[in-house]
């Protein structure tokens, strides 16, 4: 039997395309090591948009059955004790992963297909955004599959039910997707740690933008005033306004999803 593979590539600002290429597919896994994990539902949430570079991904709320096929990579000492993108703290003994669309919470089993080793994770962060990789394992999953030494090792990626076992039954691949195209979006133009410094900003913005404001975020212990602009309901909209702003001399103008 053939392997089917779902590869999400990402998605060009002025493309707007979700392009999914599938290849043959295979039920059968072959023998090796298994490290499980105890499983709970995915979380099952309205994820945001979210930009990386000139790139921007669209993450899934709810998956069922779901297989992929890639290159996995791993992360560790750099990255512990930091925040993932969920919001944990990233330990490297714990059996996490990265995936760029996956819902946090969701458990995977990710089979090394130089070894036939399998490992159980639990997706709380995202990336990664390197080649072609598609997942990023902690240190332990990683260890556990035998690929530290090597650093990356084409895998193939299942999504598992809540008891832990897989859910990939056929060739069904069941996403349940937002449409984000008409989400709310702002430019971002700044970030300070100062306040006196993000008003002035703001106050300077205001002279041609009615809704420039700041919008307060804490991380951990420290505080960052953001400077936004607009409440743009598409994406060609924000990125028209960035376009603006960035020409008209701010250099900072990102889009962000609200």
């Amino acid at each position: 039997m053939m392997m089917l593979t779902m590869t999400f590539f990402f998605i060009k600002i002025h493309i707007f395309f979700w392009l999914a290429a599938m290849v043959g597919f295979s039920l059968i896994f072959g023998c090796g090591t298994q490290d499980s994990v105890s499983s709970s539902p995915p979380s099952n949430f309205s994820p945001k948009p979210y930009r990386v570079g000139d790139n921007w991904y669209y993450p899934v709320s709810q998956v069922g059955e779901f297989r992929e096929k890639g290159i996995a990579s791993w992360y560790g000492e750099d990255f512990h004790g930091k925040k993932t993108s969920s919001g944990e703290i990233y330990d490297m003994y714990d059996m996490t992963a990265a995936h760029k669309i996956l819902p946090f919470g969701t458990y995977v089993r990710v089979k090394n297909l130089t070894n036939g080793r399998s490992v159980d994770v639990r997706i709380n962060d995202r990336g990664p955004f390197v080649g072609d990789r598609i997942i990023d394992l902690s240190y332990k999953a990683a260890k556990k599959i035998k690929m530290i030494e090597p650093g990356t090792a084409p895998v193939k990626i299942t999504v598992l039910s809540a008891d832990g076992s897989s859910t990939a039954s056929g060739e069904s691949h069941n996403f349940k997707t937002t449409e984000y195209f008409s989400g709310i979006f702002s430019v971002q133009v700044g970030s300070f740690q100062d306040w006196d410094n993000a008003e002035k900003l703001r106050k300077d913005l205001a002279s041609n933008y009615d809704d420039a404001r700041i919008v307060t975020y804490q991380d951990g212990s420290d505080t960052f005033y953001r400077v936004r602009v607009g409440q743009y309901t598409s994406v060609d909209e924000v990125m028209a306004s960035e376009k603006q702003l960035l020409e008209n001399g701010y250099k900072g103008a990102f889009s962000v999803a609200e």
